[in-house]
């Protein structure tokens, strides 16, 4: 790639940037100092996130322990900084996992319409219609002790709560697109369905389906922070904020900032990923759909 590509492409994306809506500028910013927070943290971090003794337990704010330490003397913000990658890892592993299987389903039933469709359709209906929570729970209860606390299982629990809803925004972008002449003469080709639906639909369905994705990925961490809130994540001590955030409950008029730390970092993360997304949607609801030819 010569440098005067390099130099077009960085004129595109500093006009992207600049035409933005504010809250797309402010929810990027936010998320990329997470990512940010969740590469180098655990390099940055003053403090091991296990070791105790660091100071005195339930030590309030100092320049040594800015968020001061828990009832076993562990400082706070390293704790923080080490949950950082936990917690991005496990929500955006299972958004996209989530996302992949959704999106599948979805296009493929919208494209044959026929008794996969309608079986596939029941059975979404049926996991949404169970609240988030609830049908997580479900989930890691049915799996029984032998993943309890796993990193996987809290990937595969996001992904069961959002593929359903994913695969009904998905299959109803693809009845607004497979009745157009590209499809209508990959029919004709003889192109199997999955082939249509991954090189003719997909393309054509992005939009909606980066916004869901964007969506489905801001609520994620609180979904992840809920179940290690209520003992149904990650094990001790494994540094996640939501667990975290249980563990010093007891602590908050004692210690509070062994809380409002994790609890602030959560929160954040999240109102940066729906300030992106709502700036994101308005942005491509200006833009027409891009028709692959």
């Amino acid at each position: 790639m010569s440098n005067r590509d390099l130099g077009s492409i960085a004129r595109g994306i500093a006009g992207h940037w600049h035409g933005a809506p504010g809250s797309y500028r402010v929810g990027a910013i936010i998320m990329l100092l997470h990512f940010l927070l969740g590469l180098f943290g655990p390099l940055l971090a003053p403090y091991g996130y296990a070791a105790m003794g660091t100071s005195l337990p339930m030590e309030g704010f100092s320049w040594r322990h800015v968020l001061g330490t828990d009832a076993l003397g562990r400082d706070v913000l390293s704790r923080v900084m080490y949950g950082a990658p936990t917690v991005l890892t496990l929500a955006f592993s299972g958004t996209a996992l989530g996302f992949a299987i959704g999106t599948s389903l979805g296009l493929l039933c919208g494209y044959l319409q026929n008794w996969f469709d309608e079986l596939v359709q029941r059975l979404c209906e049926a996991l949404i219609s169970i609240p988030f929570l609830v049908l997580a729970l479900m989930a890691i209860s049915a799996v029984g002790p032998e993943l309890a606390g796993k990193p996987i299982l809290i990937v595969l629990v996001v992904a069961l709560v959002y593929a359903p809803r994913t695969a009904r925004l998905a299959r109803s972008a693809a009845l607004e697109i497979v009745t157009r002449d590209f499809v209508t003469a990959a029919k004709l080709r003889g192109d199997p369905a999955w082939r249509v639906a991954w090189q003719e639909l997909l393309p054509n369905a992005t939009g909606p389906l980066f916004v869901e994705f964007s969506l489905r990925a801001g609520y994620a961490p609180v979904l992840v922070g809920a179940l290690g809130f209520l003992g149904f994540g990650l094990h001790p001590p494994t540094p996640e904020w939501g667990l975290m955030i249980s563990e010093n409950r007891s602590l908050m008029f004692v210690a509070p900032l062994s809380v409002l730390g994790p609890g602030a970092f959560l929160a954040s993360l999240v109102v940066g990923l729906n300030l992106f997304t709502e700036g994101l949607a308005r942005m491509l609801g200006r833009s027409d759909v891009v028709v692959r030819a």
